[in-house]
């Protein structure tokens, strides 16, 4: 299973975490970590998520939430990898 790290920012509103977490479940990825603070009026959302389907399936999607600004994605290495 892959590994991502997420950053996504978005304007502060109340309904934007619930669009952010929904959309993540619909698009077949599961949340295993997440952490969220605000910055002035930006919502900051960090998420470490899994699944065997591509993160950009995810990420342009989160892309074009209303209030979403910016999404950033960074792979992260397997943990169990076969030694040869």
């Amino acid at each position: 299973m892959n590994q991502y790290q997420l950053q996504v920012t978005a304007h502060f509103r109340p309904e934007v975490l619930e669009r952010v977490l929904r959309l993540t479940r619909h698009r077949g990825f599961r949340i295993t970590q997440m952490d969220m603070n605000t910055q002035d009026a930006q919502l900051v959302i960090n998420m470490l998520v899994e699944s065997e389907r591509a993160i950009e399936l995810l990420s342009r999607q989160l892309e074009k939430l209303l209030d979403v600004t910016q999404v950033q994605v960074q792979e992260l290495a397997n943990a169990l990898k076969k030694i040869a």
